[in-house]
């Protein structure tokens, strides 16, 4: 499972429980339990809380850098090595935190391992792949991130009824596929494509050979060699990425993804629990609520697969895009009519909530 998702929705999830909150974020419980009535949307209002999520992201941007540098002259392999060395330890650090401090550094250690192995495994995959397979491959990368999802809320779903430390087995068991792509950075073989980009050719054809199952790589292997050596002759690249014919590959490269972040939409999938407790569902629905929601992106991420090829990309864009427009605005408007005050949703309205989201 994709680490990053699966620690993110873990602790999306923890948040909501009282014994995590009466341990480590004591007024954010009492506020959300007995001073909430005239603030619906305001029952987790923490800057202390916000602290402990964010840090990941703060951590694994800030790391990012650091593991591109690695990963370009120490190799993909030791990127995800200690990836997922980082990964274990910060989840140690959570499932045994006994105040903040350690719950702070365990979460900044997960961001250091996120920000390592984010970075090196999609790119692993490409260049070990075969080439008819690449695309396929790399779709089961997005496929695990939505199964990390998905596996993150059935787990917190079973833990939250483990009183009071079902919270530390849900952050614990993030270090069991740590331990797994910790095992794989030593066993795995280094990727052909950085063993010719640091010069050690005959181990790199003898790598391919590995990979292919077959002597009769010498074509593959020129194209590897070819491709080396016309990067390196580059001077300046990322002074050329300005050019102006460039320009519209930068602009995509950068608007893309952005604008896929700003729709809010991870931010809605990792407060799914926290923000269906505040409209009032209670523990155990807002858990159930938020696999339901796992398990539909799931199924979602299977039809892209499926069709992505036939389809093509920009139909996805658009698509995806138009759905998630229309389902926030709904969303929001229905909020707005159905919740707030003294108002309380309707099975209905809740259930309308839930298909929404």
């Amino acid at each position: 499972f994709s680490l990053f998702s699966l620690s993110r929705s873990l602790v999306g999830g923890v948040t909501s429980m009282d014994d995590f909150l009466i341990k480590f974020f004591p007024n954010v419980y009492e506020h959300k339990s007995f001073h909430s009535q005239d603030e619906d949307y305001c029952k987790y209002n923490s800057q202390v809380l916000t602290a402990f999520t964010s840090s990941l992201y703060l951590s694994g941007l800030t790391f990012t850098y650091l593991a591109s540098y690695t990963t370009q002259r120490r190799g993909r392999r030791f990127s995800i090595l200690i990836g997922g060395l980082s990964f274990l330890i910060g989840a140690t650090l959570n499932a045994t935190a006994m105040n903040l401090a350690m719950l702070i550094l365990g979460r900044i250690m997960l961001g250091v391992g996120i920000g390592f192995s984010n970075q090196a495994v999609p790119l692993y995959l490409s260049e070990m792949a075969p080439p008819r397979l690449r695309g396929a491959l790399n779709m089961m990368f997005q496929l695990t991130t939505t199964l990390g999802i998905l596996v993150a809320n059935l787990v917190n779903y079973g833990t939250q009824h483990l009183h009071p430390w079902g919270w530390r087995l849900s952050l614990g068991l993030a270090a069991f596929p740590a331990a797994l792509m910790t095992l794989g950075g030593i066993y795995l073989p280094e990727t052909p494509n950085s063993l010719v980009e640091r010069g050690h050719f005959e181990e790199g054809r003898a790598t391919l050979q590995k990979i292919r199952g077959t002597e009769m790589v010498d074509a593959e292997f020129e194209d590897l060699i070819e491709a080396s050596t016309r990067a390196n002759a580059v001077k300046h690249p990322f002074r050329n990425i300005f050019k102006h014919k460039n320009r519209p590959q930068l602009v995509m490269a950068i608007l893309l993804p952005a604008f896929q972040q700003l729709t809010g939409i991870n931010t809605i999938l990792f407060y799914a629990p926290v923000i269906f407790q505040s409209l009032g569902f209670g523990a155990n629905a807002a858990l159930y609520s938020s696999v339901v929601t796992g398990a539909v992106i799931c199924g979602a991420t299977l039809v892209s697969i499926s069709f992505v090829d036939r389809l093509g990309r920009k139909f996805f864009f658009v698509e995806g895009g138009a759905q998630m427009f229309v389902c926030q605005i709904a969303l929001s408007v229905l909020l707005k009519v159905y919740f707030g005050g003294d108002k309380v949703l309707s099975s209905s309205v809740a259930i309308a909530v839930v298909t929404l989201i």
